[in-house]
């Protein structure tokens, strides 16, 4: 950072006043029927809605000088009541929003088939509530602003750590009034995002708004109790579900009413509904179901505004229908797993339309059922389970949780949960240089899943060549061709497919090069080892790129230049689906409701795996947060909307105690509809472990009459249900 000059030292406040000429509010709109947008302050101006909303900025020579000034700032609010639950919400006679008449962002709602004839004829019919209560996402690195201006050229500079430099960029120019040709975003090595750094926030429009005005430049590096209320948070999702099924445990239809609570804002470019209609969505699961009712709500309540999180939503609606499942299984006398494999859409059935129209495209559902109980000894278990209840004090419960994963949605996906912005593309650049060197440019932004590995692997597989021997560039605007982002486990199968139709036509290029120069026919020219390899020769990729380079007219009839640019979007636009089946074994400790993770195995398929090392790592990544959700992580409110767990002290996260060894086990159905076959494969693990877990608790206090639906299941809700459900049964 350049010391700003002299006169700054005092110090400078700006307040929403400051910023109005230079800055509009981000609003991020929808397409849905009746929503209703609410303009996201640069800073607050009037009314603050949740705690963690900025109001002011304090600008000073070093930060311990810029705390100081923001300490001498005195902000006059006025009390409010706070609306902090979803109760509340629909309660209360205030809104968040004056204008609003309600707290309702959207409603959505559909039906396919016919539930209530499904009710009719169903021999079993139940109906549980599940919530899963709000979570911070908490990278390791928390969110970090640089912004200069040069005055000289009008170009402006942005280092932000965002999983989404070109969104950021046009957002910039577009609310700055600035040619996007003349901002530049950057988004340097970062440690993690988790959907967190994916969303538009207003610090980094103020910060790039403020530097146009100011000789120097400024940065803004968040503490990790500014991460813990400001930061988008997530999950908050309360379910209703009733299931019918046959006798012999057919699904015939399931009915979901789910509600989310979106916090105070609708963040660029989600929206407050991108929970609630994905939830929606992802509710049917792997099951092969006919009729299928929804209705969804998401509200507006005085918190942090929530967005992207690792699974976004499917956690949630894995949680809900696994343990309607189970329950399912449980009031029928059927294994649950046996259950599962059951109604599961079988492979000849692929691809297959789900009741929520999502192309399914490939894989083998129920034997991702059956090896997940080989590979976790379910029968053996079950054994030491028997055993355990003779304890006086510990029980054992065995739990499973499938589901599907959508991954690298297209547009159309986008564009039908209501996204103004639609997101549905990828770019890629492939250049040889005079050295016989290969550069990748990915608008994508890696931030710890291994892309510049994985994609470099792509170029090799394509081009012959060692992966070592590419270059991957990614997250500056000025280098890369535009691309959405990191998000959605898009990575591989959007930048991959670009990076293979660039690859491709590189490969075309040189074989064309390389036969004008090995004089031989096109047809017996190939790639092999850096080189271009014909029947009576070779030429490296190195000479190639010399000789065409620096004496074109020695290769004539072939066009200039030796790069490539490819933007590619999927073929099917549901998305790819991954997914997977989770098996847990837990003991819980009746005297102080503490839950242990004995057992842990994962069975997915990501399609082809392009590097086995980085997969895994994904899984068990996730995995470690999904034990997070099951198990440890809110953040609770006090009634006036104060968060009161915004330290490692209060908000719990999993470590090396807490997390098993992860057996894992792999299928592999390629997808039919992309490149190499590929599938995403960066979130899967994050989904199941609550519905896992939470169907192995419920295993566990079966004997106890004792149920608990909501995460995390703490010790506290543990032992509350298990000595509730033994009062209720000793009450005569």
């Amino acid at each position: 950072m350049i010391a700003p000059p002299p006169e700054a030292a005092a110090g400078t406040v700006w307040t929403a006043r400051d910023l109005e000429p230079l800055a509009r509010p981000l609003t991020a709109t929808s397409t849905l029927d009746g929503f209703r947008a609410a303009p996201v302050p640069n800073l607050a101006d009037g009314k603050v809605r949740y705690v963690g909303e900025p109001i002011a900025i304090a600008i000073g020579p070093d930060r311990a000088r810029a705390e100081d000034l923001a300490e001498r700032v005195s902000v006059d609010i006025e009390e409010l009541p706070a609306i902090v639950d979803m109760d509340g919400a629909l309660a209360a006679p205030t809104t968040v929003h004056d204008e609003w008449p309600d707290n309702i962002f959207a409603t959505t709602s559909g039906e396919v088939g016919d539930v209530d004839s499904a009710a009719r004829e169903a021999a079993l019919s139940i109906t549980r509530e599940y919530t899963l209560h709000r979570q911070a996402v908490v990278p390791l690195e928390t969110r970090g602003v640089i912004a200069s201006y040069d005055h000289a050229l009008g170009e402006l500079t942005v280092w932000s750590s965002t999983q989404t430099p070109h969104m950021i960029r046009d957002m910039i120019a577009l609310l700055l009034d600035l040619p996007a040709r003349r901002v530049r975003v950057i988004a340097p090595d970062m440690g993690g995002g988790f959907g967190a750094k994916c969303s538009v926030y207003p610090e980094e429009i103020a910060l790039a708004a403020i530097a146009t005005r100011l000789p120097y430049p400024i940065r803004w590096i968040e503490d990790r109790a500014e991460n813990m209320v400001a930061a988008t948070q997530a999950r908050d999702h309360h379910y209703r579900i009733t299931a019918h099924a046959a006798a012999d445990g057919t699904l015939l239809g399931i009915d979901a009413d789910i509600t989310v609570d979106s916090g105070a804002y609708s963040v660029h470019p989600w929206t407050a509904t991108m929970d609630a209609t994905m939830a929606a969505a992802m509710i049917p699961g792997p099951y092969r179901l006919a009729n299928y009712r929804f209705r969804t709500r998401s509200l507006a309540t005085n918190k942090t505004p929530s967005g992207p999180y690792r699974g976004v939503a499917r956690p949630a609606a894995c949680f809900a229908i696994e343990r309607t499942i189970d329950e399912l299984a449980h009031e029928l006398g059927i294994e649950a797993h046996l259950l599962r494999r059951h109604n599961m859409v079988r492979p000849q059935d692929m691809p297959y339309m789900s009741v929520a129209r999502k192309v399914y495209d490939s894989g083998d559902y129920p034997r991702a059922v059956e090896m997940a109980t080989e590979l976790i000894g379910h029968d053996t278990w079950r054994e030491r389970q028997r055993a355990a209840a003779e304890s006086p004090n510990t029980r054992i419960g065995i739990g499973y949780g499938s589901f599907t994963e959508q991954t690298a949605h297209g547009c159309i996906e986008w564009a039908s949960r209501g996204l103004s912005v639609t997101i549905g593309t990828e770019g890629a650049r492939l250049e040889l240089d005079a050295t016989g060197s290969l550069t990748l440019s990915v608008g994508i932004k890696s931030h710890g899943q291994g892309a510049e590995t994985t994609l470099a692997q792509v170029v090799g597989e394509v081009l012959d060549v060692d992966p070592s021997q590419v270059t991957v560039v990614h997250g500056d605007t000025a280098r890369t061709p535009r691309g959405e982002g990191t998000f959605a486990s898009r990575s591989m199968v959007m930048a991959g497919g670009a990076t293979h139709g660039a690859a491709t036509r590189l490969a075309d290029k040189v074989r064309r090069i390389g036969a004008v120069l090995l004089r031989e026919p096109i047809e017996d020219v190939r790639l092999r080892d850096g080189s271009v390899v014909g029947e009576h020769g070779s030429i490296s990729f190195a000479q190639l790129a010399r000789e065409f380079l620096f004496t074109p007219d020695h290769v004539p009839g072939v066009e200039a230049g030796l790069e490539e640019t490819v933007y590619y979007r999927p073929e099917v636009q549901t998305g790819a689906f991954t997914y997977a089946t989770h098996a847990a074994v837990v003991s819980v400790d009746l005297d102080t409701g503490l839950v242990t993770v004995l057992d842990y195995a994962v069975v997915e398929d990501c399609g082809t795996v392009v590097n086995p090392l980085i997969v895994e790592g994904q899984i068990v990544g996730g995995v470690a947060q999904g034990i997070g959700t099951a198990l440890l992580e809110e953040i609770t409110f006090s009634p006036e909307g104060q968060p009161t767990a915004t330290t490692f002290l209060d908000y719990l996260l999993p470590g090396a105690t807490e997390i098993p060894e992860i057996k894992l086990a792999h299928l592999h159905t390629p997808s039919p509809y992309t490149v190499f076959g590929m599938k995403g494969a960066g979130e899967g693990g994050a989904i199941a472990p609550p519905a896992a877990i939470g169907n192995a608790v419920a295993d566990a206090l079966r004997g106890f009459g004792a149920t608990i639906n909501e995460t995390p299941l703490t010790p506290s809700r543990v032992w509350h249900a298990v000595h509730g459900a033994a009062r209720l049964v000793a009450t005569p």
